[in-house]
């Protein structure tokens, strides 16, 4: 929330996609204009959730202002951002694209705000977003879900001590006598009986599983299936989630992040980066009362499907340098790296369009290439 505590970058809490490299946002780019041009071709309202510094954006819309037919459609640009010191980073990053081509910029601090518009298309990114949303964490006992919470401890400031220790993950901070520390709630309340019933799969878990469920998160999902929604066989948005996580509940994935290093959750409470892996499967659920979904693919197949290494090549062919080159190939390394983000990170795609009049190609990254005659990347 302050500009003087760095989120983002080398002197951050943690790096984004976008960040590492162009082609995530390009590719991302690229997938955007293939949804509207096997649409109706309507005026486009771009939409993101948590831009950050507008770097994905950015990317996107440098993709779009290739093709003059999309960048002529192009109207709005809506940006969901709570965080004034944000909002400015966002405002200095694509003020420039905007004022160039006559483009309203709005924020909204909730996609609450943002009305539906059938006469528009509208395609929406939510990159690193459900992940930072509030949820709860829930047991199930014999009585039923109880709440997991959080009360004080009885140790004394003065006597806490950090301790480092390694990890597969890297160095964790451990707070050896936390402040704050998990507790059961006596019995069953409202809250978690309800979020334990809002989907059929906890209903099969066995007695002492956890599970972090987000009502923010399918609330939000649900309004985005809804301003994609069509009342006629036009297409009227499109969006991708991407997001670390898979498509099942998690009960022990919440955790930290402070200067790059995974540090215990209630280290210095309000200065690191609080994330949880997200239940694209919830997500799904929340979407598909309105939108069809697609996937989710691992970022490695995503991006691997979508041409990323045609993209990689050109940006090769045209570096000054070979150090830029190197450059180039060790972002894009990391971004598919089946030991690391390519495969802990999952895009979601969801249309308006229903899967039974969507054809292969419109489909395409999100197909079963084993049920499929189909290269592994469009011709």
């Amino acid at each position: 929330m302050t500009s003087k505590n760095p989120v983002l970058g080398t002197r951050g809490d943690f790096v984004t996609s976008p960040e590492i490299s162009q082609v995530f946002g390009e590719i991302v780019g690229v997938w955007l204009v293939s949804q509207w041009m096997n649409s109706a071709r309507a005026p486009i309202r771009l939409l993101e959730l948590g831009p950050g510094r507008g770097t994905l954006m950015q990317d996107v819309l440098r993709v779009l202002c290739q093709f003059r037919v999309v960048k002529s459609a192009v109207k709005e640009i809506h940006l969901v951002e709570s965080s004034s010191a944000m909002k400015l980073a966002q405002e200095k990053t694509l003020q420039p694209f905007a004022q160039e081509n006559n483009w309203k910029l709005h924020w909204h601090n909730s996609v609450d705000d943002i009305p539906r518009c059938t006469e528009t298309y509208t395609m929406i990114l939510a990159h690193e977003f459900f992940d930072a949303l509030p949820f709860h964490l829930l047991e199930k006992t014999h009585h039923g879900w109880q709440e997991v919470l959080i009360t004080s401890s009885d140790v004394p400031l003065s006597t806490l001590k950090i301790s480092k220790s390694e990890s597969l993950s890297g160095s964790v901070i451990n707070v050896d006598s936390p402040r704050f520390k998990h507790v059961l709630s006596p019995s069953p309340t409202a809250a978690s009986t309800l979020l334990g019933l809002s989907s059929n799969r906890f209903q099969k878990l066995a007695v002492g599983s956890r599970i972090e469920i987000s009502p923010a998160a399918f609330k939000i999902a649900y309004r985005l299936g809804q301003l994609v929604e069509s009342n006629s066989d036009k297409s009227t948005g499109c969006g991708l989630v991407v997001d670390y996580g898979g498509e099942k509940a998690y009960g022990s994935s919440f955790r930290a992040f402070k200067n790059h290093k995974i540090v215990d959750v209630f280290h210095r409470p309000g200065e690191c980066d609080l994330t949880v892996n997200v239940d694209f499967a919830y997500l799904k659920e929340a979407l598909s009362a309105h939108a069809t979904t697609l996937g989710p693919l691992s970022q490695a197949s995503f991006l691997t499907r979508m041409g990323i290494q045609m993209r990689v090549e050109a940006l090769k062919r045209g570096a000054q340098s070979e150090d830029r080159k190197h450059e180039i190939e060790r972002g894009v390394l990391r971004l598919i790296n089946l030991t690391g983000m390519g495969t802990q990170y999952q895009v979601m795609g969801f249309t308006s369009s229903k899967v039974g009049e969507l054809k292969p190609e419109e489909r395409w990254p999100f197909v079963d290439l084993e049920n499929l005659n189909t290269p592994e990347s469009p011709q």
